[in-house]
C-alpha cells in the first residue's frame, strides 16, 4: 500500500490517499507494455506516403537510342528509376499499418502503466481541480505550485470536464485526459501524471480490490 500526499491548488498539503498499486497490477510486464504502446503508435500513423512508379511518371517509353555503336553506357527508356525524374523501383504506397492486440491484454497493460506511475513517485494527487470557465493562467500556476512546471504531464479528472480541457489544451507538453479514456500510451508518454482526488477513487472503484480480473475498468480502445 501506498500513502500519496493530497495537495491544494496553491501547493499546500491537505491530507493523504491510500493507493495499492498492487491492485491494478501485481506485476509490470514491461513486454507487454511495450507491445501495447507500439500498437498506439501504429494506429496513428497515417500510412498515406505514396511515389511514384516508372509507370506512373512523364515520359516516353521508347529507348533513348540503341544499345551499340554510340559509345555511350547502355540505356532503356527515360522513366527508369536510375535517371533523375525516373520513377522509383519500389514505389511506396498508401497502406493501413493499424492492428489490434487482445482486449484483455490492452487493459491490462493500461493498469501495469499506471501502477508503474505510483511505484515510481511519478503521481502528484490534488484535492479539487474545477474552473468556473477556462483559465489557461490559472492552470499554469496550479501546476507550478504542484511542481509540474516543465514536466510532460498528464491531467486527469474523473470525469469529461470542458473548462479543464480548454484551460489546459494551450500549456505545453500537457494533455488532459478522464479516468475513462486513459491508455498505457497516454499514461507513459507524459513524465508526471496529475489526478484529482476523484479520479483516484474513480481508479479504485473500476479495478476492485482482490480481484484478478483483467477485462473490466480501463480503455481498450486505440
Amino acid at each position: 500500500m501506498t500513502t500519496l500526499p493530497v495537495f491544494d491548488r496553491s501547493g499546500a498539503e491537505v491530507g493523504s490517499i491510500e493507493i495499492d498499486p498492487a491492485q491494478f497490477a501485481p506485476r509490470i510486464n514491461k513486454q507487454l507494455l511495450h507491445d501495447v504502446v507500439v500498437m498506439y503508435q501504429a494506429n496513428q500513423r497515417q500510412g498515406s506516403a505514396k511515389t511514384k512508379s516508372r509507370g506512373e511518371v512523364n515520359g516516353s517509353t521508347h529507348k533513348l537510342y540503341r544499345q551499340k555503336g554510340t559509345g555511350n553506357a547502355r540505356a532503356g527508356a527515360r522513366r527508369t528509376n536510375v535517371r533523375r525524374g525516373g520513377g522509383n523501383a519500389f514505389p511506396k504506397r498508401p497502406r493501413d499499418y493499424s492492428y489490434r492486440l487482445p482486449r484483455k491484454a490492452v487493459r491490462a497493460a493500461t493498469r501495469m502503466a499506471i501502477a508503474s506511475k505510483i511505484l515510481d513517485s511519478q503521481v502528484v494527487v490534488v484535492d479539487e481541480l474545477a474552473f468556473e470557465k477556462p483559465a489557461t493562467g490559472e492552470m499554469a500556476k496550479v501546476l507550478q505550485a504542484l511542481g509540474l512546471g516543465g514536466y510532460s504531464t498528464l491531467v486527469t479528472t474523473a470525469d469529461y470536464d470542458l473548462n479543464v480541457y480548454k484551460s489546459t489544451r494551450n500549456i505545453d507538453r500537457v494533455t488532459v485526459s478522464h479516468v475513462a479514456e486513459l491508455n498505457a500510451l497516454s499514461v507513459l508518454k507524459p513524465r508526471r501524471m496529475l489526478l484529482t482526488r476523484a479520479a483516484v477513487e474513480s481508479l479504485k472503484q473500476r479495478v476492485p480490490s482482490g480481484t484478478s480480473d483483467t477485462t473490466g475498468g480501463l480503455s481498450a480502445g486505440a
